[in-house]
């Protein structure tokens, strides 16, 4: 049946996934005929998005309607969903029906129940910035895609790097390849570190600084941080991710587990050897330490939220959070 839904936060791979589709079911020559994009703000976008991918393709090739940012995943009316239980069945072969929206369909409703029996339902949510595991994944199939050549150590670099921003992933693997040229030979580490901007990896040594009660170090990184424009609220669910894996991995040790493989399940870390360096990472600091990390962390996330000014909102937590460890 053709018909998608297309959900979730990471615009880029949204954005790419799109132009996929667009150049795989539509002849580049009749282009502006069968393509119709239709925004939210639109008036009776949904019912016009309808009655247009009902409407033949013109010349060769298909048609696509795109619904952009639509809400019928999480509010539809009864009007609305018999429209759709009429339309979903006689879409023409040939007439193709993409929607996108940021929030996950709510099942519940009738018009996703009856979306999940006609669509094909992809997601692209953003990769957790602590599961590191599913990171370097990322990176090794974007390097495949893209024909880069990478060592592990510059594959496992390049993750910590970019994190789970995947518009930097790409633009920097652009650049190892066109610094790489013809060379054959696998970029190593020196010359991914040398050319590859490590936001993520400073959003990481920021909590590394916190651990360690090194305000002047903490502060630094906010700074130089918020100098590369990366977003604030990143670089909190990058601080939130990493105390929170320290607090498990903690508050496990200190029941008397020894197994890493327990630990590392219990605490949501793929890979148990990563278990060891975080046992000696939380050595020093006690769980009470740890505990009162949270709620700071996340009284920071709700102040960005609600539009406080980011680097002051970032630098006193910052210090109160530094205080915790001193």
């Amino acid at each position: 049946m053709p018909i998608y839904i297309y959900w979730g936060e990471d615009d880029f791979a949204m954005q790419q996934a799109v132009a996929s589709l667009r150049d795989r079911v539509l002849d580049p020559q009749w282009l502006s005929f069968n393509y119709t994009q239709y925004a939210p703000n639109q008036p009776d976008a949904i019912i016009q998005g309808l009655n247009q991918v009902m409407t033949p393709p013109f010349g060769s090739g298909n048609r696509l309607v795109w619904l952009v940012d639509t809400t019928l995943c999480q509010q539809c009316s009864e009007d609305l969903l018999a429209e759709l239980e009429r339309t979903f069945p006689a879409i023409p072969a040939a007439s193709f029906l993409l929607l996108t929206c940021r929030t996950k369909p709510d099942g519940r409703l009738k018009s996703t129940q009856l979306l999940r029996k006609y669509a094909e339902i992809r997601e692209f949510s953003l990769i957790p910035p602590w599961k590191t595991e599913q990171l370097v994944q990322r990176v090794q199939q974007a390097a495949q895609e893209l024909e880069v050549k990478l060592t592990q150590k510059s594959v496992e670099l390049l993750a910590e790097s970019v994190g789970n921003n995947t518009r930097q992933l790409y633009s920097e693997l652009e650049k190892l390849r066109t610094f790489a040229g013809a060379v054959e030979k696998p970029l190593d580490v020196g010359t991914v570190a040398e050319l590859v901007r490590a936001n993520t990896q400073n959003s990481l040594q920021l909590a590394a600084a916190i651990r360690t009660g090194n305000a002047a170090r903490a502060l630094g990184l906010v700074t130089e941080l918020i100098s590369h424009n990366e977003p604030a609220l990143k670089i909190v669910a990058t601080l939130i991710g990493q105390f929170r894996t320290w607090l498990w991995v903690k508050m496990i040790t200190e029941t008397g587990a020894r197994d890493e493989k327990t630990i590392a399940q219990a605490a949501e870390i793929g890979n148990p050897k990563r278990v060891y360096f975080l046992q000696q990472e939380v050595k020093s600091v006690s769980l009470q330490q740890l505990v009162l990390t949270l709620p700071l962390l996340l009284e920071l996330e709700v102040s960005l939220k609600q539009g406080a000014e980011e680097i002051l909102a970032l630098q006193t937590k910052v210090i109160e959070l530094c205080q915790v460890f001193q």
